[in-house]
């Protein structure tokens, strides 16, 4: 998957956070900061998807070793 890393995204989106809860954006800023959170949300939420996916598989192979 291409794009930022989870860590990165997820810093960048708490920063996103932090500056629209200031109340200190204008509002073409604050549009274009919640138009580029929704972004970083699908980035993390993918990700941590697919990170699901992985474990859910490894947990089945390790069951199947055991029986």
């Amino acid at each position: 998957m291409t794009g930022p890393a989870f860590e990165d995204a997820q810093r960048e989106l708490e920063g996103i956070v932090q500056r629209l809860e200031s109340g200190e954006a204008s509002l073409d800023e604050a549009i274009t900061l919640w138009e580029r959170g929704e972004e970083l949300y699908r980035v993390c939420s993918e990700k941590l998807d697919a990170a699901h996916g992985r474990i859910e598989e490894l947990a089945r192979r390790v069951e199947a070793v055991k029986h």
